[in-house]
């Protein structure tokens, strides 16, 4: 076998200890924040406030728990996560000042609102 052939045959190894070094800590980091479940069943969202602590990055866990898609939205967050069924996913929320920020189901308006209370604790 050729020394040429050798080396790159054994470069994937490299290249995946690489790519997990840069993913972990990214990993890690999202395990170490603050998390707030969000239910999201046929147009009512459970809790319809959800109340944080101003200035600090958390992830908000979203349960579609109904039988018809969800979607999370919130213009003032910058956010929206469409949701099949029975599915869960998250968003991440970087720190927020003081203040309401509002959120909705998009394919259940009017009534599928709610709203982020961040406070300083």
């Amino acid at each position: 076998m050729s020394a040429r052939k050798a080396a790159t045959e054994h470069q994937p190894l490299p290249t995946l200890a690489l790519l997990l070094a840069v993913l972990l800590p990214r990993v890690t980091l999202a395990s170490d924040m603050p998390s707030y479940d969000l239910t999201l069943t046929n147009g009512k969202l459970s809790p319809e406030v959800l109340k944080v602590k101003a200035g600090e990055k958390f992830v908000i866990q979203l349960h579609n728990a109904g039988n018809t898609p969800a979607e999370f939205e919130s213009n003032s967050l910058r956010k929206e996560k469409v949701l099949a069924p029975g599915v869960k996913s998250f968003v991440v929320i970087h720190p927020l000042r003081a203040g309401s920020y509002d959120y909705f189901d998009d394919f259940h308006l009017p009534d599928a609102r709610g709203k982020v209370v961040a406070e300083h604790v």
